[in-house]
Formats: C-alpha cells, structure tokens, sequence
C-alpha cells in the first residue's frame, strides 16, 4: 500500500509513504496522500498528524520521473496537480502536522514537510530540490519555509543537498537526533503535543495558518504554470532523460 496510517501513540495518526525503494510517488500516490490527510486530519480523534517514511533509505525522493517522461503534457500536468494538492493537505490539515525525516528529503519530499508544523530530522537527514538537474522548477514556495531566502536561491538553482543540521541551524528543523531514535523522539514531540485541548490546538493551527504572509496554495500552482511552460520546450525531457537514470 503506498499511504497507510499507524496509530501508536494516544491522539496521533502517522501518516506513512511507503512506496519502494525511494518514495518517487505517482500522480495516484499524491492524491491518496491528500485524501488521507484530510480525513485523518478532520477526525475528532485525531489530535496530532506525523507525516513519515515507511522506506528505510530515505523520506522521499519526489515524483515519479518516468510518469512525465511516458506520459508527455498531459502527464505533466497530472503530476503537478497532484503534487498540488498533496501539498495543499498537509498545509492546511485542521490538526498539527510533525514530519519525521530520514536520508533523503527531495524535491516533493521538501514540499510535504514545508507545510508541517514540526520537523524532527535524523543525522542523516538531507534536503534538496534537484528539480532544476531533472528538468523541472517548483517547491520553491516550501523550500523558503526551511531555510533562509538566499539559500533558497542556491539550491533551487544548484541542486545540491543541505544537511539537517545546517537547516536545524536556521530554524527549519527543531531536533536533529541518531536515526535510531528518530520515531521515539517524534512520537514524544508529538505527544506533548496530543496532550494540550484538541480545540486549542486546532484553532491555533487555523490562526498561523491564517496569518501566514505566503499563500502557499497560490504561490505553488503559479510555479506549476512555469513548470508547464517550460515544458512546451525539449528541454525538459532531455534532462528528465538524463535523470532517470540516477540515483537519490
């Protein structure tokens, strides 16, 4: 099953992404992962949402490249509504949202955990958005809610990879922790969390979401439309081709 929710914790739903071997999700992926999100998100018994991987080497590594590359425009398109709407769920979940991130944090990886409220990273936590290398642009709008402006900038451009201790350093991630003990320490946040009134928290949540100076939703699928004009051009299947056949 690529999205499967875990309760182990009393209040806190985990939503887990296991789709083998990397977390390269499909268009379908996203859209059940924006389903389940806000289903577990508008149950009452849900207090707390963790967003985690069920995939051992990473978090996840971004949309599924071969399904653009096959699929031509209309894939294209698919893909990043898809990737949209995801986005969008997680962003405006009633409950709080704690990511749990391990390995790799790429591309749509960097655009779930944008829009969570808490993340607790692994020692071996790395976020990028190696987009620009594969053809494409996007996640920027959520990028710019982990690390400062101008890296921003950077890795948008470069593709290079940050570790979590650099984004802990500039506030966009709250722990850094051994790998071994990335799901007790996320559990713990989480439930410190879980214990405070439900109805406090979920209106707390709705009033940063509220006062957030960059509508995310907008911000994104503005970056969508350049990511369909730039694939009006070969350009973009010419790298996605030359991608493909890397590795995370």
């Amino acid at each position: 099953m690529a999205i499967r929710t875990e309760r182990a914790v009393a209040g806190v739903a985990e939503v887990v992404l296991d789709v083998p071997p990397v977390n390269a999700l499909p268009s379908s992926a996203f859209r059940e992962l924006a389903r389940v999100v806000r289903a577990v998100g508008d149950d009452p018994d849900t207090r707390v949402l963790v967003l985690r991987s069920g995939v051992p080497r990473g978090f996840a590594a971004g949309v599924d490249v071969r399904e653009m590359t096959e699929g031509g425009a209309r894939a294209v398109v698919e893909v990043t509504r898809a990737c949209a709407h995801a986005y969008a769920a997680v962003d405006e979940c009633a409950a709080p949202v704690v990511a749990a991130v391990h390995g790799f944090c790429l591309a749509t990886g960097v655009g779930l955990v944008g829009g969570a409220d808490v993340v607790v990273a692994a020692d071996d936590a790395t976020f990028g958005l190696p987009e620009v290398d594969a053809g494409g642009l996007g996640t920027v709008t959520q990028l710019a809610r982990l690390v400062p402006e101008k890296k921003a900038r950077w890795l948008a451009y470069s593709g290079r990879r940050v570790g979590a201790a650099d984004v802990a350093r500039w506030g966009g991630v709250d722990a850094v922790v051994p790998r071994d003990d990335l799901l007790t320490t996320t559990r713990d946040v989480a439930a410190t969390l879980a214990a405070k009134s439900p109805l406090v928290l979920r209106r707390a949540r709705a009033s940063l979401h509220a006062i957030d100076p960059v509508d995310a939703r907008r911000s994104f699928r503005r970056e969508m439309g350049l990511v369909f004009e730039l694939n009006l051009t070969p350009a973009p299947d010419e790298a996605r081709a030359a991608f493909a056949g890397g590795k995370p």
